[in-house]
């Protein structure tokens, strides 16, 4: 009986993993995040469908140890150094998001007919906004060391900060079920005691142990990957017993390791088993709501929807535009929190276990999960096409004196003769060979960083980004003869279906005579780029290759700025 149940059990678990892969593939198709494809195989496997996902506690158990792993994940990544060096913006904005969204949404929640503890469980979870899904998309579009992807990331830390706290204060009045006599005071005052106490233990197993206990484990990275899951099993579960949840000691695990230069290392291999697992918990989220009383979640999961994806990006581009930033940093910061998180579900889980709300509530949020991470992959995805459509009524979110972005100085009124986009490794290399043959050079990038290294390096730099319109007209095209995009195709826009729409033609259009060359990875944007009227297309692992072919087979030494120009550019922009 027992190895039918079993064989049974790895059937189910086939099935399971099987359906996650094709619905996942549809999704991936349609530039869905996997969140999404997750909890519709939950939907399509549970008792509403198809009947698949029976083992309950099995499911769940996989479920928990994914919701650990992913908090220890969140502690390990926590970088407060970051809010810090953006300065007030990061927890301002952050601050006033979670803020504005927990008032209005309480106030909507209420509207909406919802009783107040309820509405006030649903305001707070859609405060949250997914770094996960956020920092993904930013990454895919090579933004994430942007000025609003990183400002995003910061308010993001802030954010994932309030959660702990929320769920903090979640579990201590949990225990005893409510927070209602002198007995639940006092459970309450003895968990805070506790999670003082695990935190004081924390401290100092950062001080003393961490260190150079994971500098020995690093030795043998398997050993590593199995002590990092171990540690955030183990204080999960001690968190459990002492009755401030699981999710916070497997946060606060993340936390004691976060220190160590083996973090980055750490986490690279635990993403994997953080995805395999969370398929559960959502999965099991899925799997519980019952279709049947969806119904009437229908117009407020709509109204709450448009409340997260239109507010919530309105409120930070409201911050930003009265901190000084330009309307199009606020727009594209504020893009990223239109959607709410997996923390989201997961307050709103704790929430049903302690008994604060029901399934119809949890139900409610994970509809608007689904919609408005749905919809705010797209709004990220095609921000700049988005922002084109708004930008003539953004004006309102911009101060006149627009001082909070980094300062251009007065490189760009200097004369020049190529204006360079892109300050990576790829661009530097350009630059320096330019400037050994003595023309004049102008640094533009997006990131504030690359910016200043490259100013400390002796180049006229500005910050700025070449998919915007309204920067460019302030460059000086007129008086330069290369414009030299050494960035992604992708990110200039010139790969477009229609060519009339990309930068070639703005650069055209305001006044600039002179030669662009574009840099491209693949035959195929060659050939667009080529299309477009680009005047010389820079394909860097090709050109690189033919320098080097070439140099072996006349037997020659290198340049003397070979590790500065490794693609061989100085012949091709001589």
């Amino acid at each position: 009986m027992t190895e039918a149940i079993e064989s049974y059990l790895f059937y189910e678990i086939a099935a399971l993993l099987v359906l996650a892969a094709g619905v996942g593939f549809i999704g991936l198709l349609m530039r869905q995040p996997l969140i999404v494809s997750f909890i519709a195989v939950g939907i399509l496997t549970g008792p509403s469908v198809l009947g698949i996902a029976r083992s309950e506690a099995q499911i769940d158990l996989l479920a928990e140890l994914g919701i650990a792993v992913l908090l220890f994940l969140v502690g390990l990544k926590l970088d407060f150094n970051l809010v810090r060096t953006l300065g007030p913006v990061a927890l301002v904005t952050g601050l006033g998001q979670v803020l504005f969204t927990t008032v209005f949404g309480f106030i909507i929640g209420l509207a909406l007919g919802l009783d107040p503890r309820t509405a006030i469980y649903v305001a707070i979870a859609l405060t949250f906004s997914s770094t996960i899904i956020i920092v993904k998309l930013l990454s895919d579009k090579r933004e994430i060391d942007a000025l609003h992807g990183r400002i995003a990331l910061g308010f993001l830390i802030v954010q994932d900060v309030v959660v702990v706290i929320a769920m903090i204060a979640l579990s201590a009045i949990g225990i005893g079920g409510g927070p209602d006599g002198d007995g639940a005071v006092t459970d309450v005052l003895r968990v805070l005691a506790y999670g003082l106490a695990m935190l004081a233990f924390v401290v100092l197993f950062i001080r003393y142990i961490a260190n150079p206990l994971v500098e020995r484990l690093s030795r043998a990275p398997e050993l590593l990957v199995s002590f990092a899951i171990g540690w955030a099993a183990l204080l999960a579960a001690v968190g459990h017993y002492l009755g401030f949840g699981k999710e916070l000691g497997g946060l606060l695990a993340g936390v004691s390791l976060a220190s160590t230069p083996f973090r980055e290392a750490i986490a690279a291999r635990l993403a994997s088993l953080r995805d395999f697992l969370l398929l559960f918990f959502f999965i099991a989220l899925g799997a519980s709501l019952d279709l049947s009383v969806l119904g009437a979640s229908v117009v407020p999961a709509i109204v709450l929807s448009l409340f997260v994806l239109i507010g919530n990006p309105l409120i930070v581009l409201a911050i930003m535009g009265a901190m000084g930033y330009r309307k199009r940093t606020g727009f594209l910061a504020g893009l990223t929190v239109a959607q709410i998180s997996e923390f989201s579900l997961i307050f709103m889980a704790m929430g049903v276990t302690i008994g604060h709300v029901n399934e119809e509530a949890l139900g409610l949020v994970t509809l608007v999960g689904l919609v408005t991470i749905a919809a705010s992959t797209y709004m990220i995805t095609f921000s700049h096409q988005l922002y084109a459509v708004f930008e003539p009524v953004l004006g309102l979110f911009e101060r006149r004196n627009i001082d909070a972005e980094p300062d251009a100085g007065t490189d760009a009124d200097r004369p020049h003769d190529v204006i360079l986009f892109g300050l990576g490794r790829y661009g530097l290399g350009i630059a320096g060979a330019l400037q050994d043959r003595g023309m004049r050079i102008l640094g533009v990038d997006f990131s504030p960083e690359a910016v200043r290294y490259a100013r400390a390096q002796g180049y006229d730099v500005v910050f700025g980004d070449v998919t915007d319109p309204e920067f460019l007209a302030h460059l000086p095209l007129q008086y330069v003869r290369w414009l030299v995009l050494a960035v992604p195709e992708h990110a200039t826009g010139l790969t477009h279906d229609d060519p009339r729409n990309g930068l070639l033609s703005t650069a055209r259009d305001l006044g600039f005579r002179g030669k662009i060359a574009v840099a491209a990875h693949h035959d195929a944007a060659a050939v667009a780029l080529t299309a477009a009227q680009a005047d010389l297309v820079l394909m860097p692992y090709r050109d690189a290759a033919l320098a080097a072919a070439r140099m072996i087979a006349d037997d020659a030494q290198p340049p003397d700025r070979a590790m500065i120009d490794p693609d061989g550019q100085k012949e091709l922009l001589a």
